[in-house]
């Protein structure tokens, strides 16, 4: 078990959360662009979908983290 957050570490968490959830709907909104160019670099496409895909896991990360620990 962890040890609980203080309110400071849990606002800076949110916080981080916030951005992070701006920064994949900003990626999904610029994938979703290389889409519909037919000229789009593959490559790019995958590499931006692989960080859309690490930005989720943090997110998901710190929101688990920001649950508190339920005595058994």
């Amino acid at each position: 078990m962890g040890r609980p957050l203080d309110p400071a570490e849990q606002s800076h968490m949110a916080k981080r959360v916030a951005e992070l959830r701006q920064q994949h709907r900003d990626l999904d909104e610029a994938i979703r662009r290389l889409q519909d160019d037919m000229r789009t670099d593959e490559l790019m496409l995958k590499r931006l979908k692989k960080r859309k895909l690490l930005l989720k896991d943090q997110i998901a990360w710190l929101e688990n983290a920001l649950i508190p620990d339920e005595p058994a």
